[in-house]
């Protein structure tokens, strides 16, 4: 963009000087006087997988055309005979708007005067074969609230960002060395009002969310959220994993400037942003992008590659430059246009793996006769590189489940470039030892210190997420044993491991004050359960938890460092207790941390520690306000020169049956 023209004129400036000034401000008016169109640049670099941002160009875009206002409409469907528009502009006539093929790349484009911000409106695409189809708009920005299946016409240029101080914040910030600890909320069930005749589902709208969420997200210290659920989707029982509308916040919470009003007012109160992106699959519905043109434009055209067998639905074909460009400015759009910090990307390994979850006969080799899908690596590389490279700061985060290399190496060295990883192996490890009768754990104390074999292979996020507490899983709480009060001192001493342990954090809503029930995306969570003393302390105590992560760089700037971690005592398996020490990159601000996890008292427990300080105990999970004993514990202990655990100085603590503590030195 060429810098804006000084109007004054500058001592010493020539007659000729000023006549091509003049003459150049002339044909700057008439360019921005030309009809708002897809050119042959527009078509070229959409060919190439690299119009990134296409979504401005694509989709539906209210301007002024020759004087006249009204939308300018543009839609890919190359292989169509004829495309239409058809909306409340036109009393839904298939007929009236016929589209022009702009060149051929196989975009339709249409200018409709008198058409407004707010219509509804679809494509009527006739095929080859004579069929006709009715399809939304694949870059629609906004839709019809379900069951409706129409597209809307949204102008997104009138809200006022004043987020400018988080933006900025956060082009300068390295994400490796900053607190991430990620409260994962599904808007349609964090909190609902009571259904009535204007709001049946009882649906919070995006603004009153945001503050009811900043509210809770403040005072609990979480440092981001991420949102289950945003771009539009049909079906409230596929918890918005399955997409129709990519570019689209959904309806059910309000218009695309509400939703632009959560992520700025999060970002004003110092909450991230990041968004579960779905690229690895999309739904069969008729208004949506399966066989879009009546072929399979969006997705792979032999069932092999084309279809997910266990989730019946369509696979992104990521050989097309066009389904590739499609992806990657989506993914831009939602962190340039809308500010999200952030997108955690669902379902990586289906994409990665031609045989993800078929069995022989269903899938195709590649070229090498291999399983990985090798346009998808190409795909991932390019995203991340651009997504990260145009902005700094921002996250892209892996849901790969299997142990594939280099999740989050660089793309110049064979790796994916994912900003982090879900360590679901920590986490399939972490509930299976913590669902144990603590009798059963001295046998199974691998399973807590495995991870760390592993630890530094990748950029890791410990998760304990929406998929863990569903289907007959049971929610956190109830995953423990014991009594009733057990579950409760159980869940206290796996949130400290988990919040000792190397990785960035992720909790699922209701879990922080012990939610009983599963989640279910059709009702509010839990929160009487506030009015009961227990999940108080329990909440009172996950609060103090986020607190001091979020004060000590030992916990967060040497995550991906080995120097950051330092095992005291890793083979105490016959009294299960764990104790290790994190150390900040500077080596000033250290923690030590014992952890039990049996029922069983040790009055004067002994614990090796590395130098001869004073070690300050700044969390007790016996204290009275946690549900513990409330029995008194000093403050500051003494190390003696007494080797203890490999370490020439030790002290003794009191560490009470399902203890946890954490020392500062």
């Amino acid at each position: 963009m060429e810098k804006k023209q000084n109007s004054q004129n500058p001592k010493g400036k020539t007659a000729s000087a000023k006549s091509a000034g003049t003459k150049k401000a002339g044909n700057q008016r008439k360019k921005a006087q030309e009809p708002f169109r897809i050119g042959e640049l527009d078509q070229y670099l959409f060919g190439q997988a690299t119009h990134y941002d296409l979504y401005k160009k694509l989709g539906a875009h209210p301007v002024k055309s020759k004087g006249k206002d009204g939308v300018f409409f543009a839609v890919w469907a190359p292989n169509a005979e004829e495309v239409h528009v058809i909306g409340e502009f036109n009393g839904w006539d298939e007929s009236s708007l016929p589209m022009e093929k702009a060149g051929p790349s196989g975009i339709y484009e249409l200018f409709v005067p008198g058409a407004k911000a707010g219509d509804l409106y679809k494509y009527y695409i006739t095929t080859k074969d004579h069929r006709g189809l009715y399809k939304a708009d694949p870059y629609a920005n906004s839709a019809e609230m379900r069951p409706g299946t129409a597209s809307r016409v949204a102008d997104l240029t009138k809200f006022k960002w004043s987020d400018a101080a988080w933006m900025e914040k956060r082009a300068s910030q390295n994400t490796d060395e900053i607190p991430v600890s990620i409260y994962e909320v599904h808007p349609g069930s964090w909190k609902k009002h009571p259904a009535g005749p204007d709001n049946e589902d009882g649906y919070y709208n995006y603004k009153e969310f945001a503050h009811a969420l900043v509210d809770y997200v403040k005072d609990m210290g979480y440092t981001h959220v991420e949102l289950m659920g945003i771009a539009e989707h049909p079906f409230d029982g596929s918890w918005g994993y399955q997409v129709t509308g990519y570019f689209a916040p959904t309806s059910r919470h309000g218009s695309p400037a509400d939703f632009m009003y959560l992520v700025n007012y999060l970002h004003k109160n110092k909450i991230g942003v990041i968004l579960d992106w779905v690229p690895a699959h999309f739904p069969k519905d008729a208004q949506g992008l399966a066989e879009f043109d009546g072929t399979c434009l969006y997705e792979y055209a032999d069932p092999r590659k084309g279809e997910h067998p266990d989730w019946g639905t369509k696979v992104f074909d990521f050989g097309k430059p066009q389904v590739k460009n499609f992806l990657i400015s989506n993914a831009l759009f939602w962190i340039e246009q809308y500010h999200v910090d952030g997108l955690r990307v669902d379902a990586v390994a289906s994409i990665l793996y031609l045989d993800y979850g078929r069995e022989n006969g269903q899938w195709i080799p590649n070229k090498y006769g291999g399983n990985k899908n090798l346009e998808a690596i190409e795909f991932f590389k390019h995203l991340n590189s651009v997504v990260l490279g145009r902005n700094h700061g921002t996250m892209m985060i892996a849901e790969e489940s299997t142990a594939w290399p280099k999740v989050t190496g660089k793309p110049e060295e064979d790796g994916l470039g994912f900003s982090m990883k879900w360590n679901m192996g920590w986490m399939h490890d972490f509930l299976e030892y913590m669902k144990l009768d603590p009798y059963f754990r001295q046998f199974n104390h691998n399973k807590m210190t495995f991870s760390m074999s592993y630890a530094y292979a990748e950029k890791y996020i410990l998760v304990l997420s929406h998929d863990e507490v569903v289907h007959l899983k049971c929610s956190m709480i109830n995953k423990m044993p014991g009594t009733y009060d057990d579950k409760f001192a159980n869940l206290k001493a796996g949130y400290s491991y988990m919040m000792g342990h190397p990785g960035k954090k992720l909790l699922f809503m209701g879990q922080d004050f012990g939610q009983f029930q599963e989640w279910s995306e059709a009702r509010e969570l839990d929160w009487y359960l506030l009015g009961e003393e227990k999940h108080q302390q329990l909440q009172q105590f996950m609060r103090d938890l986020l607190l001091i992560y979020k004060k000590n760089k030992a916990l967060y700037d040497a995550d991906i460092y080995p120097e950051g971690f330092e095992w005291v005592n890793a083979d105490d398996n016959s009294r299960s207790i764990f104790s290790f020490i994190r150390h900040s990159k500077d080596g000033k601000n250290n923690l030590l941390f014992v952890i039990n996890f049996t029922p069983v008292e040790r009055p004067d427990y002994r614990v090796g520690v590395p130098r001869r300080k004073q070690y300050r105990l700044i969390l007790n999970s016996d204290e009275s306000r946690y549900g513990g004993s409330g029995q008194p514990k000093e403050e500051i202990y003494k190390a003696v020169k007494s080797e203890c655990d490999g370490k020439p100085f030790s002290f003794a603590y009191p560490l009470p049956s399902y203890g946890a503590a954490v020392f500062k030195f």
